[in-house]
């Protein structure tokens, strides 16, 4: 499918595509398997130096995109999946830490956890991409249920309950592991088998990175229509959903203490999936959104959402504050 949707490619988007490609594959070698040998805890500061490096590396290919491929319009709607993305990897991140928190599992061991998880996610959502980009091609009408869909999620979320708990035993992946594998308490050093009594088990480790795995497809199902909501270019979307993700790990070390501050922040993700849902459906009536507007409602909702979150306490905090 990838090699199908090269060849539609322009002879830029090719090379572009090889630049991206190129980053993502070094990366994750250098970093498995020259900085992160052994199991080790993640400094605040080295994530927020990965952090502010993936945002760079980021811009640097919009800037690419922009001077090299289609110009204004394809940049813009590079960074607006990209931040679309981003944003809705927050919630990843919060439902990521409850089940390592609920699994009781080492900090030393997130980074593994998150590397296998984020490069299940560079193949996994490289598969939806272009299915998702041949289905489209085929059937534009597609591209309204995802507006419908998009709607629906944003009503969805928005009166949604962020505190609402989550019970990773009630995963149905995590229940069909737990009848058919054999399964230890024994984290194994971080690794995924360990053999006991001579025979090979799984540890909570394999079990933690298969509903991380799981989690990120389900998230994948609001962030690939929202992409497919401001752009149907497939190289646009892959790109910009693959450094979204790849930031993902940095980002949930850097915000793991402090992710509950940002209480409004699950609002403006709601409001976002509502406007690019009604940007996808007003096109029906051939009315259309710029590039630019979509760009600017993203970045002023993310930023006014995060603002109202540090500057207005929640009620439960302005009680005990008053007492």
């Amino acid at each position: 499918m990838l090699l199908f949707s090269l060849f539609r490619y322009s002879q830029v988007e090719t090379i572009l595509f090889g630049v991206f490609a190129a980053i993502i594959f070094v990366f994750l070698v250098i970093d498995l398997g020259f900085f992160n040998k052994s199991p080790k805890k993640i400094s605040t500061k080295s994530a927020l130096y990965q952090s502010i490096f993936w945002v760079f590396v980021s811009s640097i290919f919009g800037y690419l995109v922009y001077h090299f491929d289609e110009g204004y319009n394809a940049s813009i709607e590079f960074f607006s999946a990209y931040l679309t993305e981003y944003a809705l990897s927050v919630d990843n991140i919060f439902v990521i830490l409850l089940i390592l928190r609920y699994f009781n599992i080492k900090e030393e061991y997130y980074h593994k956890i998150l590397f296998w998880g984020i490069l299940g996610a560079v193949v996994f959502r490289g598969v939806f991409i272009f299915v998702g980009a041949v289905v489209v091609g085929e059937w534009h009408w597609i591209l309204y249920i995802f507006g419908v869909f998009l709607v629906y999620s944003g009503v969805k979320i928005y009166f949604e309950d962020s505190d609402e708990k989550i019970d990773p035993e009630k995963n149905p992946i995590l229940r069909l592991c737990r009848k058919y594998l054999p399964i230890t308490e024994n984290e194994g050093g971080g690794n995924f088998l360990l053999k006991e009594s001579g025979k090979w088990m799984f540890t909570p480790i394999f079990l933690v990175v298969v509903l991380v795995e799981t989690t990120d497809l389900i998230f994948a199902f609001d962030s690939i229509p929202a992409a497919f909501a401001i752009t149907q270019n497939e190289f646009l979307i892959y790109t910009s959903n693959i450094f979204a993700v790849m930031g993902l790990r940095a980002m949930f070390f850097l915000l793991a203490g402090i992710i509950d501050k940002f209480y409004l922040l699950q609002k403006g993700l709601s409001l976002i999936l509502l406007f690019i849902g009604a940007k996808m459906l007003l096109e029906i009536v051939s009315y259309e959104i710029s590039p630019t507007v979509s760009f600017t409602v993203i970045i002023v909702t993310l930023t006014l959402s995060i603002i109202f979150s540090v500057i207005i306490p929640r009620k439960g905090e302005q009680s005990i504050a008053d007492e």
